[in-house]
This record gives structure tokens, sequence and C-alpha cells, in this order.
């Protein structure tokens, strides 16, 4: 998977992830305070919900911490946080919650 680029460009390919079930979890501590996706609170259709009315302004581009050549997303809109990342042939989500 190429790795989009720009807020649009993100945007889109998260959403089509989540329309596809084309998605997975990052393990980690603390995972059904951090991750309400991967505990079933929230569905696929909520989080893209909530991503649908994210604008650019609530939208932050870095380089994961554990590889630094993949870009992390984190789009922190209307109390949600989501932190995602793509990676062949997925994309996963590290955290979502509110």
């Amino acid at each position: 998977m190429a790795q989009p680029q720009g807020f649009k460009a993100v945007k889109r390919a998260v959403l089509a992830a989540l329309h596809c079930g084309d998605y997975h979890h990052e393990a980690r501590n603390h995972i059904n305070i951090k991750n309400l996706l991967a505990t079933g609170e929230v569905s696929a259709q909520d989080v893209a919900d909530v991503i649908r009315r994210s604008d650019g302004a609530s939208y932050v581009c870095s380089r994961l911490h554990a590889d630094l050549a993949i870009d992390c997303h984190v789009i922190r809109t209307r109390g949600w946080y989501v932190k995602f990342y793509f990676a062949d042939p997925s994309t996963i989500f590290i955290s979502v919650h509110r």
C-alpha cells in the first residue's frame, strides 16, 4: 500500500479501510480504554462517522515511534482521539477513544 500524503488522501484511505473491514489493531496495554474499536464498544461505522466529520485542523501526522519510516496519523475531533497508520496490506489502529 502506498502511503497516502496529506489530510484528504489519508482521510479517504482510512475511510475506505473502515468500510471494507481492512484494518487491524496494534497490541498494547490498556486496550480496553485506549481502543474502543478493538473492544467492540464502537463500530467501524461509528469511527468512520467521527473521521468523516473531521477537518484538516484536527489532523496531525508524525513518524511512528516504533518505525520512523512510517507516518502515524492522529485525528482529534469532537472529543475523539483516533490514532492509526498504514502498513501493507492494511490500516492499523493504535487508539480510538474519547
